[in-house]
Formats: C-alpha cells, sequence, structure tokens
C-alpha cells in the first residue's frame, strides 16, 4: 500500500475531498473525481465517502484502492 500526507496550508480549517483528489493526482479531473465518490470507491477513516465536497481535517484517512493519504497540520 502507497501511503502519503497531505499537509493543510496554515490557518487552514481543512480541505474538501474533490480538492484532495485532484491535488493528489488520484483523479485527473474534477469530473473523475466526482465519479470516484458517487462509484463509492473512495474511503474516509474506514468507511465509504459518499459526500464530494466532505471536509477533510487533521488526521483523517482517504482510502482509494492502495493508496492511502492521511492529512497533517502545516
Amino acid at each position: 500500500m502507497q501511503k502519503d500526507t497531505v499537509q493543510l496550508k496554515p490557518n487552514a480549517e481543512y480541505i474538501e475531498l474533490m480538492k484532495l483528489l485532484k491535488f493528489h493526482q488520484i483523479a485527473q479531473t474534477g469530473g473523475h473525481a466526482k465519479i470516484l465518490i458517487e462509484d463509492g470507491e473512495i474511503y474516509v477513516n474506514g468507511e465509504i465517502e459518499y459526500r464530494k465536497r466532505r471536509k477533510l481535517r487533521v488526521d483523517d484517512v482517504v482510502r482509494f484502492e492502495d493508496i492511502e493519504v492521511k492529512i497533517v497540520e502545516a
């Protein structure tokens, strides 16, 4: 499994799930990210996540296939 981290910007409280998928190149476009989420392929903290604009905060873990990304403080 490929594990990685994403740092929140200073003074940022969260990052939206779709933005994280695009930023981390799990999805090529916003439309692709939307499809991955709607199809139930994205897990947040071990549970399937269907909310496209889910606010990810420090210590949340996003998983897609063999990619795992943890949100950390800047």
